[in-house]
């Protein structure tokens, strides 16, 4: 399990983005034809197409905080990969060191940010609370992954708000949901000190299980965060519950949609490898092997190498 301060500012770390593919979602948000299309792009690790049709989103719709929001989605998941490592049998990013590149993607955060905020003024409008609340978790998102925890927690409680806001106006808008779920989870997962240090923070309070439920909700009905969480939902399970088996269920899909995409693929094998499976763990690991070539971005195909190395020896350690 993570340290305290590795696990707080996760609570704040509401994952974004994802298309809508796993079940039918309501009309609750108006999105362009192409987001899905983007969207699959992005999670299969097709970066360079994904940026390609992200910015002729945002030429058309430059008031339009969505298409900042994707791009700062496709930037995270680079910071992702090359601050991921394969510890306590399962690949994680768990630090990053601040970077020249980092800026851009807090440009793209405040950017999106100021557009919901200034639509806002002009007409209250739930989606535009979500967006809001999505920039504030992209943001806290990079702080936390650099610990900076005063700043995770700024960001954080401010996406919360956001998120309850949004959802006061349109109890249906389920993307809202995988935000306050992963909110609820993580904070329900701190040790007593954190919690005592939660408190002198101002840092509200949740239920895990209540967490779960609205995780669940959000895959089920979210028209942008039904992947994402997935992705988080499985990897929390695998963390915090050691519950190898529903998080199986829970990223198997995720795996199927994008096999292309060999993160999926080595979480997958990670929790094969704990739910005592090996010939599966193997054979995800040597699917993510696999699709290697696929990552367009040298230094991340290079660290995902090195974890699958050390993923399948510690699956075969003799």
């Amino acid at each position: 399990m993570l340290p305290f301060f590795r696990g707080l500012p996760l609570l704040f770390a509401c994952v974004l983005g994802a298309a809508a593919g796993f079940c039918a979602a309501p009309p609750d948000l108006s999105l362009p034809p192409n987001i899905s299309a983007i969207l699959d792009h992005i999670y299969s690790g097709r970066s360079v197409q994904a940026l390609q049709e992200i910015h002729q989103l945002e030429q058309q719709s430059p008031n339009d905080p969505l298409g900042y929001l994707l791009e700062a989605e496709v930037e995270w998941w680079k910071i992702w990969c090359v601050s991921a490592e394969f510890k306590y049998g399962m690949t994680l990013a768990r630090h990053h060191d601040k970077a020249a590149g980092d800026a851009h993607y807090f440009q793209l955060t405040s950017k999106a940010y100021a557009l919901a905020e200034s639509n806002l003024h002009q007409h209250d409008a739930a989606p535009m609370y979500l967006y809001a609340a999505m920039a504030d978790a992209l943001a806290s998102r990079l702080y936390s992954l650099r610990g900076e925890y005063r700043a995770t927690a700024r960001v954080g409680v401010r996406a919360r708000e956001n998120f309850l806001k949004a959802l006061s106006l349109d109890p249906s808008l389920a993307d809202a949901y995988t935000g306050l779920g992963l909110y609820n989870y993580y904070v329900d997962t701190l040790s007593t000190l954190a919690r005592v240090l939660r408190f002198f923070m101002g840092i509200p309070g949740g239920s895990k299980e209540e967490g779960i439920r609205q995780l669940y909700r959000g895959i089920r009905e979210g028209q942008l965060t039904p992947q994402l969480a997935r992705f988080y939902l499985a990897v929390n399970l695998h963390n915090y519950d050691q519950r190898y088996d529903e998080a199986l269920q829970v990223i198997s899909p995720l795996v199927e949609k994008y096999p292309e995409n060999p993160v999926f693929q080595l979480i997958r094998g990670d929790l094969y490898a704990k739910a005592g499976q090996k010939s599966q763990a193997e054979a995800s690991y040597r699917a993510a092997s696999s699709a290697l070539p696929q990552v367009p971005e040298a230094d991340c195909r290079a660290k995902l190498a090195r974890i699958v190395q050390e993923s399948q020896a510690a699956l075969n350690p003799h």
